[in-house]
């Protein structure tokens, strides 16, 4: 009986300490998990004006239309985070054609960030520009 009850005193000593850090721990990781998807949307916004850009500078007509569809298709497909895509092209052969690709990832964790003394936004935003010379022929 007296080994029971020594096992449980220590173990009693390593349970307070798990109840302090797991909550800490699962933050941290819930915190990366969403810096982790800011990253993708990110990515894919970046990969979306350049797609969208070459697109539009090699379209045989209407650069503008070809360029934001061919961004929008890429960013449709990925279900992070909120896109809009924004494109300024001109048709004459040596103009350029620019597409921006604006993300919007929501900050799950945001409210509970005060927690740490930290401040951070309700919504992530960030912005991917790419632009490329109207090709001729």
């Amino acid at each position: 009986m007296a080994r029971v009850r020594s096992w449980l005193t220590d173990l009693r000593g390593e349970l307070e300490e798990m109840a302090f850090v797991a909550p800490v721990l699962l933050l941290l990781t819930l915190g990366l998990i969403n810096l982790a998807m800011v990253g993708v949307a990110g990515a894919v916004a970046s990969d979306a004006a350049a797609y969208g850009a070459r697109m539009g500078a090699v379209a045989q007509g209407n650069p503008a239309v070809v360029a934001f569809q061919a961004a929008h298709q890429v960013v449709s497909s990925v279900p992070i985070g909120n896109y809009l895509v924004q494109v300024r092209a001109t048709s004459r052969r040596g103009g350029e054609v620019r597409v921006v690709v604006r993300y919007y990832v929501p900050n799950y964790f945001g409210r509970l960030t005060w927690l740490f003394g930290v401040n951070t936004p309700p919504v992530f935003v960030g912005s991917a520009t790419a632009s490329f010379r109207k090709e001729g022929w």
